[in-house]
């Protein structure tokens, strides 16, 4: 016969193995703080005010929800948003080094631009959570298509903003293990959280918006975008930003993570037209318009680029909002055709060539919605 208090103390135990498996990786993962030259750098930024960054048009704005509001959202509705089968993948390789533009969506945010031959990776996170724990928080719907192993050598590594869902730590710390010679370009600060996991300054590029560097004939622009930062209890330590990757015979714009503004029109004039723009879609609430676009207005801001295509991003990977899963893409369709832009929907692993897209969606989603 069990003993009731010794299952109790058993289970006590366990549970405080898990709490420690759990919190082990924590401190590591939300990364290290700007000291020195790098914080004198960002404090001379004309985005950075008061001890943090802001945004010029519009300052962060928090959620008109209440808390026990989001709860009942979380617990309601739960199928809708999450696919009802296995979202299709394309695990075909990937050319090393293909003759002109390419993109290849690996889920969320991740992508793969290739330009003239020189690899660019988006927002790498191949972890199965996107947290500072792999034990708890937003966990995949699909897998990674592609190893990153298996992936083409990578000349540089672009990151958005410091978010969980855009800055992995294992995969930066593996990328920069795979391939040795690979650079970092990031937003003002970021740079430190590098610094903490390993990544040596030589290899890491931190810019603010408007200034540019260039890998392998790329040329790589921090542009401006309406969001926030922060991998802890402290908000907006690091710059945010979106990014023009330009090479000599193509031109691709990603959004990053950002509420709809007139910055978007000012990068159009400024950088543009663009071959392709790669926009975040997905994660949008009527609590948070001003630090992430609805569908339309991920519409309206690659018109506003001058990008004549647009594939959606922030999507389909990671269950980070109240709406189901599908509703971006739909939505998306609909305003690209009232607006005559294109929008192309590939499967995660699936590679575009800029030049010979397809005509039509295919509407993959549909079969696990």
């Amino acid at each position: 016969m069990r003993v009731p208090g010794l299952a109790v103390a058993a289970g006590g135990v366990g549970l405080a193995a898990w709490l420690v498996k759990a919190g082990r990786p924590i401190p590591e993962a939300m990364g290290g703080r700007a000291t020195g030259s790098r914080a004198a750098r960002m404090a001379a930024s004309p985005e950075w005010s008061n001890g943090r960054f802001h945004n010029q048009q519009l300052r962060f704005e928090p959620s008109s929800r209440s808390l026990a509001a989001s709860v009942k959202e979380l617990v309601a509705g739960r199928q809708e948003r999450h696919p009802v089968g296995d979202v299709p993948l394309v695990r075909e390789p990937l050319d090393a080094r293909p003759d002109g533009t390419h993109v290849t969506w690996l889920g969320h945010s991740t992508v793969l631009v290739q330009v003239d031959g020189t690899a660019v990776l988006l927002d790498p996170v191949w972890s199965d959570r996107c947290s500072p724990s792999q034990q708890v928080g937003p966990k995949r719907l699909h897998p990674v298509p592609v190893a990153l192993r298996d992936l083409p050598p990578i000349d540089a590594v672009v990151i958005s903003h410091d978010h969980y869902d855009h800055l992995d730590m294992d995969s930066v710390k593996e990328i920069a293990t795979l391939w040795p010679e690979v650079r970092f370009v990031v937003p003002l600060g970021v740079g430190a959280h590098l610094e903490k996991w390993g990544i040596p300054a030589e290899r890491v590029d931190e810019l603010d918006w408007h200034e540019d560097t260039k890998v392998a004939g790329v040329r790589l622009v921090a542009t401006p975008a309406q969001h926030f930062s922060g991998r802890g209890l402290s908000r907006d330590g690091t710059l945010w930003a979106s990014w023009v990757i330009e090479g000599e015979n193509g031109k691709v714009f990603y959004s990053g993570d950002t509420g709809y503004f007139v910055g978007f029109a000012q990068v159009g004039e400024r950088y543009g037209p663009f071959d392709l723009a790669l926009v975040q879609v997905g994660a949008y609430d009527d609590g948070w318009p001003t630090i992430h676009m609805t569908p339309e207005h991920g519409v309206e801001a690659a018109a506003d680029v001058g990008a004549p295509v647009m594939v959606p991003v922030h999507w389909a990977t990671f269950n980070l909002a109240f709406h189901p899963w599908s509703e971006p893409i739909e939505r998306v369709l609909v305003e690209g055709e009232r607006r005559g832009v294109d929008v192309v929907v590939p499967r995660p692993g699936e590679r575009l060539d800029v030049s010979a897209l397809p005509a039509e969606p295919t509407h993959w989603w549909r079969s696990v919605t």
